[in-house]
């Protein structure tokens, strides 16, 4: 009790008193304080250093010496905790453990190979904020970090490995794969931080915050867009059958035999038709997957030109209206593959650029994105972009398959699906300008003084995004916001333009609604508001984007 007392008498003036003279002599004998803890030989014998205060007087000296001896035990015990923690066997957590941990409130745990860490603390201080860091909440690190490389370098590990728990069990496996009846029970691995819109068919979009961090998409958070299981295509077997003209034998060509043919890359953006539909559903109901603003993706995409592989199956540009149609090789259990065309005209443009694809982003094509071969039609619509492609023919007619025909078509608001005609609208081709806000999301907390907003721009049909303005109000006022550097030929702009703005916070806001518009090179402006292009289907969703955020006090 005595020695408690004078500890705590002394305690809170040791650590200045003695800063100089003794953390000194402490960092001298730092290595053998932890050999006397850690040691299993009782015959060990260390002396202390002498301690000598020669300008205090004989009390003051008195209470020096009992605070440095409270001090050097305290430092043994610390030593010695260490060292037995050390000995002590890791704990260990199931799978379902650290899933369970995914927020503040339960705290954030990930995992890294067989180690479990705790987080939360880390979360605010991530370098590439927060967000980012908590897609990876209650789950494995590894895709996120693949994405990027600095997360390889040491001094990243050495953070992480302070907030080590514990490990993995070693008998915690991943989840069985479903059974081998399931038609999607082949389907390839997906990346976790993918937004998972549907499992089978799997359709899935990247998080706001990842969408724009690079100008090409990164290969694994590509948006998905399937309508049937993914085949599971053996490369040296596969072949790809051009339909010749009446007259000439059909083509049936390898892989090897479509790299023959000269290589063309282009960088293009995919939009699916359904982008933002989950804005229209809000005002009224539509059927259709609820796609928020990520069913959009940049690549950089390699093959053969369709109009160089058509002309040398035989086929040339026609006086009367013709269709080039694609067959997927993916199908339903009835045998019914997908499809979709485009007209004749565009095929044989090498303009056009139209792409029998088998790279993305210089590597083979992953099997969510088309393996071994895909059709890449820039400017138009992601539906026509035919994945795992078996199949091309020429005819007087466009596809007559489902998402040619009753599908992928826009409507005035007023139609239902009681007075719904397919018939009498046109396939959907080109779309029109785009663009959306990626940063901030949507009821999030920004700081007063200054607001970073970041999003996406993109038309159809090659038109180049020339401006995209910006307003913290709700329209009320605009700014123009920067655009990147990257270049965009006249008639040829393929891919998006990202975009960000750097703002003052007006004082004393409380709140903002910020809203983003693009204009392309034909003058084509975003509508204001969802209400005059809704439609049953949710398609071709651009008005104005909105995302209201808060200011922090």
């Amino acid at each position: 009790m005595l020695l408690l007392l004078l500890h705590r008498a002394v305690a809170p003036g040791l650590r200045q008193a003695c800063r100089l003279s003794f953390s000194s002599r402490l960092k001298s004998t730092h290595s053998r304080l932890c050999i006397q803890a850690c040691s299993t030989n009782d015959s060990s014998q260390h002396q202390c250093p002498s301690l000598a205060f020669s300008t205090e007087n004989s009390s003051t000296r008195g209470w020096r010496v009992m605070g440095t001896l409270l001090g050097l035990g305290a430092v043994l015990a610390y030593h010695d905790h260490r060292c037995r923690a050390a000995q002590k066997s890791p704990h260990i957590y199931t799978r379902e453990e650290v899933k369970s941990h995914s927020s503040p409130e339960t705290r954030i745990w990930v995992t890294l190979g067989s180690e479990v860490f705790d987080v939360t603390d880390f979360v605010d201080l991530h370098p590439g904020g927060p967000s980012k860091l908590m897609l990876a909440a209650g789950g494995p690190l590894e895709p996120f970090w693949a994405l990027y490389a600095v997360h390889s370098q040491s001094h990243v590990r050495e953070i992480l490995a302070q907030y080590k728990i514990g490990e993995l069990s070693p008998e915690d496996k991943l989840p069985p794969t479903l059974k081998t009846s399931d038609p999607y029970a082949n389907d390839p691995v997906r990346h976790p931080a993918l937004k998972v819109n549907s499992q089978r068919p799997f359709n899935a979009e990247p998080p706001p915050e990842l969408l724009t961090e690079t100008y090409i998409t990164p290969n694994p958070i590509f948006f998905t867009r399937n309508h049937l299981p993914v085949p599971n295509l053996d490369p040296d077997t596969y072949r790809l059958h051009i339909v010749g003209p009446p007259g000439r034998k059909p083509l049936s060509l390898s892989l090897d035999d479509l790299h023959q043919f000269p290589k063309h890359e282009i960088t293009v953006t995919l939009q699916c038709a359904g982008n933002r539909r989950s804005e229209m559903s809000q005002l009224k109901e539509v059927r259709g997957l609820e796609w928020r603003t990520g069913a959009i993706s940049t690549a950089r995409w390699a093959g053969a030109r369709l109009c160089d592989v058509l002309a040398k199956a035989g086929h040339q540009l026609r006086a009367t209206e013709a269709h080039v149609c694609f067959e997927g090789l993916d199908s339903d259990p009835t045998g019914t593959a997908y499809g979709a065309s485009i007209p004749l005209a565009r095929a044989m443009d090498p303009e056009a650029e139209v792409l029998l694809a088998y790279e993305m982003n210089g590597q083979p094509l992953p099997r969510d994105h088309g393996f071994p071969v895909r059709v890449v039609v820039p400017g138009v619509v992601g539906a026509r972009h035919v994945k795992w492609l078996g199949k091309v023919s020429v005819e007087p007619e466009e596809s007559h398959s489902h998402w040619q025909r009753r599908d992928y078509k826009g409507f005035c608001p007023s139609v239902d699906w009681d007075s719904v005609d397919f018939d009498s609208s046109p396939s959907i081709q080109e779309l029109p300008v785009q663009s959306a806000i990626t940063e901030p999301k949507e009821g999030e907390m920004v700081e007063a003084g200054e607001v970073t907003v970041k999003g996406y721009a993109w038309s159809g049909g090659g038109r180049a995004v020339i401006r995209v303005d910006v307003s913290l109000d709700g329209g009320l006022t605009w700014q123009v916001a920067e655009l990147d550097r990257e270049e965009q030929r006249p008639r040829k702009a393929w891919a998006w333009r990202l975009w960000q703005l750097q703002a003052p916070v007006p004082p004393g806001k409380k709140e903002l609604n910020i809203v983003c518009k693009a204009v392309d090179d034909s003058y084509n402006v975003q509508p204001d508001t969802v209400g005059p292009i809704w439609n049953l289907r949710g398609v071709l969703s651009n008005a104005w984007h909105r995302v209201h955020v808060r200011v922090a006090s």
